[in-house]
């Protein structure tokens, strides 16, 4: 073959790393938009406004300019069938190949989530900001790639709900008055992701305050992010809340998995309403330390995936034993996820099926399918149990744990205190921070329960939730009750039980529901192998139309 003249070999270098036209983020005229939306039969869908009054993507995407100005869209779709919908042994794989690097798969979800963001008609504001320097450091991780990251988060992008403080990133929890809460430490489960290998893409948008602080208001609005919007119908579906930015940007493929936080319902809404895989753990598997808090009592982080094998591989690099969060302590024996999820199946597990969701028609065909594949269903009405108190229980809770965190975890240089000082605070221009209002935080301030009362509170609560579950369960030997969403998140939560939701289905309008898998406190090996099990015999994720 002869040698290409030096003229021509330049010229095709060049086309090859051929600059590529600058993307700009522009805000739009939004009235008649949310005139429009005031129509919607949901009145929490009826939104005040959609962008956010604070966020500017045209900064958060400006350290990145360089490297995306030589990554084309003819990259992006070479790369897409490695790197969309594929669970993470897959991706790691095609590294091993040499198909992908770690480099290039970062620079793969900046682009396709700037190509998606900077589009009005398709962004889904779900990213809060992004991590100035994970380009650099996908590059220091495959430079030093281990030998074997099949089962591994190594190198690998992932996505934190906003309320949770990682190093040289801000930690806003959506709210004004943390937009500066730029330096702080990284929260413990951080730190174990980062031990094992992930990479911080960014954080994702949520609902303010973990949807403790205005009362009927979106789910998934916060005045720094501005509106989450739900893939599968934008402004049609609701995208659960409040881990909202977490469940959109795994449901379109922002990043290979993201991290949530649960107090009640927090992960396994916004999991369902996407089509996504959310587990919320037993309370005290995972560290609390660093996180913006609703609850000492209830609150807990948990991975949200495409699909359970990464679930299982994301929740075991987050775990640990942490000092600093004493409900952690014994946590420090590791548990083979990965090779017990091999052996799942459902013959002969006994599923406690609810009476009233069989009208479900999704609900009632998943049943037989379980069914069919030998588990054994005993329909079930639970006892009937109030949760009276379980509001008082959040506000005396949050009126004591975020002076704490504001306090011991928060940049200095944040000096609000109280509950009250950030009410004060948005009242200063609420039409900007707090347009839904902030009602919640109000009743937190205007509660004047004892701590007598609570205590007492708590302890009836947690005995309501556990009655709720562990009577039929122990009765009829059960290893799960089967629900839906988030249906029963409420008496998990105060029975501090674990659940697990995967995809079932769709409705007839499109929108996503799921099934949710629900027994005792650390059985979350139990819930994955069932949840494995059944994702193989059900496996129905598909991406939304509008974000292939």
């Amino acid at each position: 073959m002869k040698k290409l003249p030096v003229i021509v070999s330049f010229l095709l270098l060049f086309i090859s790393c051929k600059k590529e036209a600058p993307v700009v983020f522009n805000s739009y005229d939004e009235t008649s938009e949310i005139a429009e939306q005031q129509n919607h039969e949901i009145k929490r869908m009826q939104f005040n406004l959609i962008q956010s009054k604070y966020l500017d993507m045209n900064e958060i995407f400006k350290p990145f300019e360089q490297d995306l100005a030589y990554f084309s869209e003819k990259d992006y779709y070479n790369l897409a069938p490695y790197i969309i919908e594929q669970d993470i042994p897959s991706i790691q794989e095609s590294v091993e190949k040499g198909i992908l690097s770690y480099e290039k798969i970062v620079l793969f979800y900046l682009y396709r989530i700037r190509k998606f963001e900077s589009n009005n008609q398709l962004a889904l504001h779900s990213i809060i900001s992004l991590n100035p320097t994970v380009i650099e450091e996908a590059r220091e991780k495959d430079k030093n790639r281990p030998y074997d990251t099949s089962y591994s988060l190594y190198g690998l992008p992932i996505l934190l709900k906003d309320n949770i403080n990682t190093k040289g990133m801000p930690t806003t929890a959506g709210a004004f008055a943390l937009k500066d809460n730029k330096d702080t430490d990284d929260a413990f489960i951080v730190q174990k992701l980062k031990e094992n290998g992930a990479l911080i893409l960014g954080k994702a948008n949520l609902s303010e305050w973990a949807y403790y602080f205005c009362s009927g208001c979106p789910v998934g609005y916060s005045a720094i992010g501005g509106q989450t919007l739900n893939p599968y119908g934008r402004k049609i579906f609701e995208t659960g809340g409040s881990s909202s930015g977490s469940g959109v940007s795994v449901a379109a493929n922002y990043a290979v998995a993201a991290v949530g936080t649960e107090t009640s319902g927090s992960i396994l809404s916004p999991s369902s309403k996407n089509s996504v895989v959310g587990l919320k753990p037993t309370v005290g598997l995972l560290s609390r330390t660093g996180i913006v808090p609703i609850s000492s009592t209830l609150d807990t982080p948990g991975p949200m995936t495409k699909n359970v094998i990464d679930n299982a591989i994301f929740l075991a690099a987050m775990e640990g034993e942490d000092i600093n969060d004493s409900v952690t302590k014994g946590n420090d024996k590791k548990i083979n996820y990965i090779e017990n999820l091999m052996k799942a199946t459902l013959k002969e597990k006994r599923f406690g099926v609810i009476k009233e969701l069989l009208a479900d028609s999704i609900y009632l065909n998943i049943v037989n399918v379980i069914k069919n594949a030998g588990g054994v269903l005993i329909e079930i009405d639970p006892p009937q149990v109030s949760l009276n108190g379980f509001l008082m229980l959040l506000n005396i809770d949050m009126k004591n744990d975020l002076p704490v965190y504001l306090t011991k975890y928060a940049d200095k240089n944040i000096k609000y205190a109280s509950i009250q000082d950030i009410i004060d605070l948005n009242l200063q221009d609420s039409l900007k921070r707090a347009p839904y209002g902030q009602q919640l935080f109000e009743g937190i301030v205007a509660d004047t329960t004892s701590l007598k009362s609570f205590q007492e509170i708590k302890k009836r609560l947690h005995n309501k939730g556990v009655t709720y579950f562990k009577t039929p369960m122990d009765s009829l030997k059960l290893d799960a009750v089967l629900s839906i969403n988030n249906y029963h998140a409420g008496y998990a939560a105060v029975a501090k039980y674990p659940c697990l939701t995967v995809p079932m289905g769709y409705q007839k309008s499109g929108e996503p529901i799921s099934l949710t898998f629900i027994s005792k406190p650390f059985s979350e090996l139990q819930l994955l192998k069932m949840g494995y099990a059944f994702e193989k015999l059900n496996k129905v994720r598909k991406l939304p139309k509008n974000y292939q």
